[in-house]
């Protein structure tokens, strides 16, 4: 698996990590097509992260933990991201 792949897989677990976060807190939940495009942003970034720190395969190794790797770091930063700026406009609306 070439470094590309990796990317594509994080982009899309990261997509699906932001809906799942949506899904989850439904009050910061900010729709499914910005859930998405947010996830998508933190699944690259969260992705690429965990590769630098070494957490997670950088060159997207073909190996199963880089694959799971790439899966985790992708859905995990899409989810986070889409929380943070899901809790940041909740709070901006109450105001």
């Amino acid at each position: 698996m070439n470094n590309l792949v990796a990317v594509i897989i994080q982009l899309v677990s990261g997509a699906v990590g932001g809906n799942i976060a949506g899904s989850l807190f439904k009050k910061i939940s900010l729709g499914t097509v910005l859930n998405s495009i947010l996830g998508i942003i933190g699944g690259g970034l969260g992705g690429q992260l965990l590769g630098m720190l070494g957490v997670a395969s950088g060159s997207g190794g073909t190996d199963l933990a880089g694959i799971i790797g790439s899966i985790a770091g992708g859905g995990v930063g899409g989810g986070i991201l889409m929380a943070i700026i899901g809790a940041i406009k909740s709070a901006l609306a109450k105001k």
